[in-house]
């Protein structure tokens, strides 16, 4: 299989799984927050996202102007993330409760919206 239809297919489900679990159970992205305020959370997420992040880019790097591109965003951000939450812990995390509060539906309608269409990229479901 390829490493774009792979990663499409992994990143769709995650992000869609991810916006059913914040529609049914809002209060789980609070808790979220109150959790990366214990160093031991907080540190064992950043090397997740640095983790993911990092495999994701090795596997598939593709800065060309396609669907796929979306895919290497995801990678970077994730290592970014996972970086700044290691590196600058209390800034990272004021920062994304301050995007949260003021973009919360917006952003949550975006990462539907991209896992939809990364599902649709991997398993056709619509023709582009």
């Amino acid at each position: 299989m390829n490493h774009s239809i792979f990663l499409a297919k992994f990143w769709g489900w995650y992000l869609i799984i991810f916006f059913l679990i914040l529609s049914f159970n809002p209060k789980r992205i609070q808790q979220v927050f109150n959790d990366l305020k214990d160093e031991k959370f907080l540190i064992i997420g950043a090397f997740l996202a640095i983790i993911i992040g990092l495999i994701n880019i090795l596997i598939h790097n593709i800065w060309e102007p396609k669907w796929t591109f979306i895919i290497t965003i995801i990678g970077w951000s994730s290592l970014f993330m996972g970086l700044s939450l290691f590196i600058f812990p209390k800034p990272t995390v004021a920062w994304l409760e301050f995007i949260n509060i003021k973009l919360v539906q917006v952003i949550y309608t975006l990462l539907f919206l991209i896992g939809l269409f990364l599902l649709n990229m991997a398993y056709v479901i619509v023709p582009i």
